[in-house]
């Protein structure tokens, strides 16, 4: 087996371990740039095989959580790639707005917000197209991310003000913006407009009836397949007419048929009406943004704050929730809700919870199981009443609930209870009413002493865990800062170095297209548009052979197939029709491109040697 075989088999395996052990599907990201990240990662932990960096996380599950925040780039700013943004505020916002009712919704998605920046420059846009009023009043914008760690720094709505100046006027920041903490945070009665939750863009299911949708260097981390998958499910959010605004690195949406072309320079598209979504939408695994009426969400409170551990399963037999309570008591995490039940351990420990779903779906009565023994890490012992009951439509298809009612406790403070009243009746046998009430109420005191040290003690710990998160969250967000410096010098050398090339390519005077070793186009220059007509985000990607120029490109495979075997330049002259209809005579010289001493394509060099 060859090494490129043997690592691309590697990189599958801990894509799958990955996926099975923490429930994030990365397998439709693309390969090349998801290896960078892992073997980053890698090279920080000072392995060299995809093999025994899973051994490492096998032994080690903390080094999870590094992987991700070194896969999950989160690079952003207020209004990055000014122009677009100006675009967005002069010309599709006003249309959006056009006609529109004030009360009327309006509902506007960031997708992939990373730490918020995006949705909170959406925030400023549209304060200033409909004023603060009216935006508190029928403005929604939800911002959505994998990253769960992006998601908490966003809903802090706090930047500094270098930041601020970067994507903001004066003004802007003056009247959108408070000082507070070192730096600045969003206005809190604009900031409840704003709403942010944990959402991946491959498994979940997409908001519904939003007017603007922006998803700007997102998609570009995923292959061909899972693009469109995503497209469609953009298109399925979008209202009719709504609006998609992309980043510039995101092309393959000009190939479908679901978005019509708004402004191709600002990557602005429109939702195309009466297309066929055929595919699948993306499976409904969790709930993306929470729906923010007050009541919904008293009820997510009150479920999640509940004493007792619950679970709720969905009618396929996914996880779909846990309370606080049931995560702390059978070891869950957030990243396993949406998981199918039976892959989890809690399905089995301290009892089989699949059979007794299916009972409960049959039934129209609760099943109740008693005297459910759970043994918990540190070996204390708890005896829980564990009941099932079917939710929606009464058949379970709707899902289940499933309560875990402590009753060895209680079944102990009842003998307690029995105990001390026999206790009492032979003690007022004996004793004086007067001791009898003067021992009780010292008892009495005593408990209560007891139960406010003990209440203090807990309040203790919470204030030390509640430091000790705000210290990791600090040195995670400097972490960020400097990988974003980072990624920002190497942008600006890989800018200056693109520029370079293109200016080259330009000065050359002649058609310049560079092929790989497959004939695909990897560069066409400006005089090769003006020669045949075919711009160069047109021809960038498509096989040589495909291109519908008027030169006859077939008469070139067998010269350029010998350059890439040679590696010897050759030369031929045909006969050619430019992009004003006019026949001219070609000549075409073709060079082996030569990178680390190995010819890797070719360079096809065009000129007009003279009209027949």
């Amino acid at each position: 087996m060859s090494a490129a075989l043997e690592a691309d088999e590697g990189l599958e395996v801990l894509l799958e371990h990955v996926r099975d052990v923490r429930g994030f599907d990365f397998t439709g990201y693309k390969r090349a740039s998801l290896g960078r990240r892992i073997r980053k990662r890698m090279l920080d932990v000072g392995v060299d095989t995809f093999a025994d960096y899973l051994s490492v996380l096998e032994a080690s599950p903390a080094e999870l959580t590094e992987l991700f925040d070194t896969i999950l780039i989160n690079v952003t700013a207020f209004r990055r790639d000014r122009p677009a943004w100006d675009h967005l505020a002069s010309v599709v916002i006003p249309r959006i707005l056009d006609g529109r009712d004030p009360d009327e919704p309006l509902r506007v998605w960031s997708a992939g917000c990373s730490s918020g920046e995006e949705a909170y420059s959406l925030a400023v846009l549209l304060c200033d197209a409909v004023g603060v009023e009216r935006f508190r009043r029928s403005v929604k914008i939800y911002g959505s991310d994998v990253d769960e760690d992006a998601i908490a720094q966003a809903r802090q709505a706090r930047s500094t003000h270098a930041a601020l100046t970067d994507g903001f006027t004066a003004e802007q920041i003056e009247q959108y913006f408070q000082p507070g903490d070192g730096g600045y945070v969003f206005r809190s009665d604009l900031r409840r407009s704003v709403i942010f939750g944990r959402h991946d863009l491959v498994q979940d299911p997409p908001i519904s009836r939003i007017d603007l949708l922006v998803c700007r260097n997102t998609l570009m981390y995923f292959n061909a397949e899972v693009q469109r998958r995503v497209l469609r499910s953009f298109h399925f959010a979008l209202d009719d007419g709504g609006f998609l605004f992309l980043g510039q690195s995101e092309s393959l949406v000009t190939r479908t048929d679901l978005f019509v072309v708004d402004d191709l320079a600002h990557h602005v598209f429109r939702k195309r009406v009466g297309v066929d979504r055929s595919g699948p939408l993306l499976t409904p695994l969790r709930t993306a943004v929470a729906d923010d009426g007050p009541v919904a969400s008293l009820l997510r409170s009150g479920f999640e704050s509940s004493p007792l551990p619950q679970l709720l399963v969905d009618g396929a037999g996914r996880l779909l929730h846990a309370s606080r309570r049931a995560r702390q008591q059978f070891g869950l995490s957030q990243r396993q809700m949406g998981r199918p039940l039976r892959d989890l351990e809690v399905s089995y420990r301290p009892i089989d919870l699949r059979s007794r779903l299916d009972e409960a779906a049959a039934s129209s009565q609760p099943v109740v199981v008693p005297d459910v023994r759970w043994e918990g890490p540190d070996g204390s012992v708890e005896i829980y009443e564990v009941v099932f009951s079917a939710l929606g439509n009464g058949d379970g298809g709707g899902g289940t609930s499933i309560t875990f009612t402590p009753t060895g406790r209680v079944q102990s403070l009842r003998e307690e209870l029995l105990s001390a009243r026999r206790e009492v009746e032979a003690a007022h046998e004996e004793i004086r009413s007067a001791v009898e009430e003067l021992e009780t109420t010292n008892e009495e005191l005593q408990s209560t002493n007891e139960e406010l040290e003990t209440t203090n003690e807990e309040l203790h710990s919470t204030n030390e865990e509640l430091e000790t998160m705000n210290e990791e969250l600090q040195s995670t967000n400097e972490e960020l800062e400097s990988i974003n410096g980072e990624l920002r010098h190497a942008t600006a050398g890989l800018d200056r170095a693109t520029s370079f090339l293109g200016a080259v390519l330009g000065s050359i005077g002649s058609a310049v297209v560079v092929l790989d070793d497959q004939l695909a186009v990897r560069a066409w220059n400006g005089d090769a548009e003006e020669l045949w007509g075919v711009r160069a985000e047109e021809a960038q990607g498509q096989h040589v052979m495909n291109l519908d120029i008027g030169l006859p490109v077939e008469g070139l495979r067998d010269p350029i197939r010998a350059a890439l075997a040679d590696g010897r330049r050759h030369e031929e002259e045909l006969e050619a029709v430019n992009r004003r209809g006019r026949s001219v005579r070609c000549c075409v010289r073709i060079a082996p491109l030569v990178e680390a001493d190995s010819v890797t394509g070719v360079i096809l060099r065009m000129d007009v040697a003279a009209a027949p």
